[in-house]
């Protein structure tokens, strides 16, 4: 019908925390709320509701609030723990959801707390004084491939282990173990690797890496 119109969604990012219609008394879309207080059970019910811009951002932080700088709980001192200065965080501007910079923020955040910052390949878990985890997050399926910012298509790697693995001398078999490419990963390189040659994987089998990026990487990014 003319005045019916679908929305094809083919990508998106999880909210860290789901976002309520209300909060503490406060209402997140002021349309859903009446002039006495009540909710606005009409407008509730719509399935899709327009949304001022200054709302919309608000719901945005309040969904994505650990990444976009509010306080967070300190992490518990582990027996590894380094101490060191915590880095200033520079909160980042948001524009858009789809915007690179803060899509970024939000696949580092994500893929860290499935891996419970430990490096997947190596099993460190090194965290500064100030709670920041030295871990990194890494795509399996290139950015520059058109790699989605998706858990699945992510890995908890520590700096070194990273490196390697963008350039393609370490990569992931079907069975999530761990493949050095032949006379390119020197002796000192491979004892930072888990002796079981087999990658931590997270505690939700829901964010397992993905069957399809591990080929891709095979394939196009390993040297093997």
């Amino acid at each position: 019908m003319a005045d019916h119109y679908y929305a094809l969604v083919d990508d998106y990012l999880d909210f860290d925390r789901p976002v309520p219609f209300t909060e503490s008394g406060y209402y997140y879309e002021s349309a859903l709320r009446k002039p006495d207080g009540s909710t606005n059970k009409g407008a509730f019910g719509r399935a899709v509701r327009l949304i001022p811009d200054a709302e919309f951002d608000r719901i945005l932080k309040a969904g994505f609030a650990p990444i976009l700088g509010e306080e967070t709980p300190r992490l518990q001192p582990r027996q590894f723990e380094i101490s060191e200065p915590s880095i200033p965080f520079e909160r980042p501007i948001v524009e858009l959801t789809v915007s690179r910079p803060f899509r970024e923020k939000s696949f580092m955040y994500n893929v860290r707390a499935a891996y419970e910052n430990r490096c997947a390949m190596t099993g460190l878990r090194l965290i500064n004084g100030g709670g920041r985890p030295e871990v990194q997050a890494a795509h399996i399926q290139p950015v520059a491939e058109k790699g989605p910012d998706s858990i699945r298509n992510g890995l908890a790697l520590s700096g070194t282990v990273h490196w390697m693995f963008d350039r393609g001398l370490i990569s992931i078999g079907d069975d999530y173990k761990i493949l050095t490419a032949k006379d390119h990963v020197p002796e000192d390189a491979m004892r930072l690797l888990n002796q079981s040659r087999m990658i931590n994987l997270p505690n939700d089998p829901a964010f397992y890496p993905n069957a399809l990026f591990l080929k891709f990487h095979r394939d196009k990014v390993f040297k093997g």
